[in-house]
């Protein structure tokens, strides 16, 4: 199975957090399964360690080592076939980083974790 994590399941699971259910934890960490992650998830981050939103206990460069060494994560680049989809995407969610991973999970053609219920207003699989 793949499973595309929107940004905040990915900072739950690589800092332990609880409020990420235990079931999807389990899912993400199964080793049949291939977890990708966006590149505007990364970017996301960044933006909002910039900006001083969001609190890394690690430098971000670490993090992405951090993501590789100890997860085998895929991270996904933006296509034009994603930047396509999100051009006719209706405007359920007026987040950016959010729309683009819609059209990542319709392009990839993968389910999406996501606590975030705006994103059941698309044709994408969620898991949570």
């Amino acid at each position: 199975m793949r499973i595309l994590l929107d940004t905040h399941t990915f900072l739950w699971m690589i800092f332990g957090d609880n409020r990420l259910k235990e079931s999807v934890r389990r899912r993400i960490e199964h080793p049949e399964t291939e977890v990708l992650l966006s590149v505007a998830s990364l970017w996301e981050i960044a933006i909002k360690v910039s900006l001083g939103k969001l609190d890394l206990t690690i430098l971000f460069e670490k993090l992405i080592e951090e993501l590789a060494n100890k997860y085998s994560f895929k991270v996904l680049p933006v296509s034009v076939a994603d930047l396509v989809v999100v051009s006719k995407l209706p405007f359920h969610h007026r987040d950016s980083f959010d729309r683009l991973l819609i059209a990542h999970a319709l392009v990839e053609n993968v389910p999406i974790a996501t606590r975030d219920s705006a994103f059941s207003g698309y044709p994408v699989q969620i898991i949570w």
